[in-house]
């Protein structure tokens, strides 16, 4: 008989991503398996069984080829005719987490479950973060 969790006896733990010199796409591929699951023994498509994520170092994660100066985040503001274009050589300068949490959103389901996955990530440019009280473990990809 298959095993299917329910959304009570989920058990969230909390993991540490480093991206210091590992390329972005690399640390949010990872990262989007451990939001959603998928690296469990218990996953169940339904259900949004999931680990909370923390990505350190996103400033010092590499963009490889010519990514840095060809790859552009399209945004659209509303009024008619402003779209609105960012260089990720821009973009990581001066928001790196932003690029993070792009390179993730697209990776997770566009539904409720990667909604409330997407709540779990936390990004943040430099070596220091305030989860520490939640004792999270090193992940290495």
């Amino acid at each position: 008989m298959t095993f299917m969790e329910k959304a009570g006896q989920v058990e969230r733990k909390w993991y540490v991503i480093d991206a210091a010199g590992k390329p972005l796409g690399r640390v949010a591929a990872q990262a989007a398996v451990l939001l959603r699951g998928k690296h469990k023994p218990t996953f169940t498509p339904h259900v949004d069984c999931g680990d909370n994520v923390i990505i350190i170092n996103c400033a010092k994660a590499v963009l490889t080829g010519k990514k840095l100066e060809q790859k552009k985040w399209y945004r659209h503001t509303g009024w008619i005719g402003n779209m609105k274009e960012t260089k990720y050589a821009t973009l990581m300068a001066q928001r790196p987490e932003k690029a993070m949490e792009l390179a993730v959103g697209g990776m997770i389901p566009n539904n409720h479950i990667g909604r409330a996955a997407e709540t779990r990530l936390h990004c943040f440019a430099g070596a220091e973060h305030p989860h520490a009280s939640q004792k999270p473990e090193a992940f290495e990809l």
